[in-house]
C-alpha cells in the first residue's frame, strides 16, 4: 500500500504544481463567496475535469456547504476532496474472478497512448504476484507493434505468441489461448490494433478478437482495459467513448500520469462514462506502475 501511495503521489507532482495546486490555494483564509465558486469552476475545467462533471461537482458542493453551514474555507476544501473521491468510488472496479484457470485480458487503445509499455508493466505486475503470463501480439497491422511487444516480452520474461504482419488477429488470439493452456499460464494479455479510434474497420476487428476469446475461454475476455494517455486531456475522454461503444471496456489504464499538469480527466471519464480507473503508469520503468486508489489519488492532487 505504501509503495502504491508513493508511486501515485510522485506521478502527480506536475499535476499538483499545476491547476490542482491553484485549486488548493483557493481555500486559504478567504471567505466563501461567489467569486470563489466561479474561480473553482474555471480551474476545474482548465484541469480537464470537463464542463459537465465540473458543473455537477460545484453544484453539489455548494448545496452541501449551504446545508452544513460551512464557513471555513479549509472545511470546504476537505468537502471538495470528499466529493472528488465520491466520483471515483462510484466507478470503482469489480475484482477479476480468479476462479478461472486462465484469465484473458484484452488491452485496447490508440497508437501512441503507451499501450505496449502498459502491457509490459501489467505483465510484470502479475508476475510479481507469482502468476505465469503469456502475451498475444494481435496488433498485426503494424510490424513494429509485434516487434515492440517481443522486445518487452524478453525484458519481462514472458512468452509472446505472434503471427506474421497482416495476419488475422483472431487467429493470433486463438493460438495464444492454446499456447497459454499448453504452458499452464495463469494470465493471457492480448495486445490489439491501435489505429485511430475513428476508423470503423478497427472497431470491427476488435469485436472479432473479443468474439474469439469468448468462444474459447469461459466468460472471456475477463477484462478489456483501455489505455489512455493522461497528457491528451479531453481527447482521452473522446477515445474512451468510442472504444467503450465498440468493445465493452471494463476499465482504464491511465498512462503517462507523470507527464501532465492536468489530470482531471480521470474524473470526467469515471463520471461521464462509468468506467473505473484500474491502473496508472507513473514513469518509464517496469515498476512505475500502481493499482489505482481513489483516496491516494485525491490526496496526491492536493498534496
Amino acid at each position: 500500500m505504501f509503495g502504491r501511495s508513493k508511486k501515485i503521489s510522485e506521478g502527480l507532482a506536475r499535476t499538483r504544481q499545476g491547476f490542482f495546486g491553484r485549486i488548493s490555494g483557493l481555500f486559504g483564509a478567504r471567505g466563501i463567496n461567489d467569486e470563489l465558486w466561479e474561480e473553482l469552476e474555471e480551474l476545474l475545467i482548465l484541469a480537464d475535469v470537463g464542463v459537465t462533471t465540473t458543473v455537477e461537482l460545484v453544484e453539489r458542493l455548494r448545496e452541501r456547504v449551504g446545508r452544513e453551514r460551512a464557513r471555513d474555507a479549509r472545511t470546504v476544501r476537505e468537502m471538495l476532496k470528499e466529493e472528488l473521491r465520491a466520483i471515483l468510488v462510484e466507478g470503482a472496479p469489480q475484482a477479476v474472478d480468479d476462479g478461472q484457470l486462465l484469465t484473458v485480458i484484452l488491452v485496447v487503445g490508440a497508437n501512441g497512448s503507451g499501450k505496449t509499455t502498459s502491457i509490459a508493466k501489467l505483465a510484470h505486475f502479475y508476475q510479481q504476484q507469482g502468476k505465469r503470463v503469456i502475451l498475444g501480439a494481435a496488433d498485426t497491422f503494424r510490424a513494429a507493434a509485434i516487434d515492440q511487444l517481443k522486445v518487452w516480452g524478453q525484458r519481462v520474461g514472458a512468452d509472446v505468441i505472434s503471427h506474421q504482419p497482416g495476419a488475422d488477429p483472431g487467429a493470433v488470439v486463438y493460438d495464444a489461448i492454446q499456447a497459454a493452456r499448453a504452458r499452464n499460464a495463469d494470465v493471457l494479455i492480448v495486445d490489439t490494433a491501435g489505429r485511430l479510434h475513428t476508423k470503423y474497420n478497427l472497431m470491427q476487428e476488435l469485436k472479432k478478437v473479443r468474439a474469439v476469446a469468448a468462444k474459447n475461454v469461459h466468460r472471456a475476455p475477463h477484462e478489456t482495459l483501455l489505455v489512455l494517455d493522461a497528457t491528451t486531456g479531453q481527447n482521452a475522454l473522446s477515445q474512451a467513448r468510442h472504444f467503450k461503444e465498440a468493445v465493452e471496456v471494463t476499465g482504464i489504464i491511465l498512462a503517462k500520469l507523470d507527464g501532465t499538469a492536468k489530470g482531471g480527466v480521470v474524473f470526467a471519464i469515471t463520471r461521464e462514462l462509468g468506467l473505473p480507473i484500474r491502473y496508472v503508469g507513473t514513469g518509464e520503468s517496469l515498476d512505475d506502475w500502481a493499482e489505482f486508489d481513489a483516496d491516494v489519488f485525491v490526496d496526491g492532487l492536493f498534496g
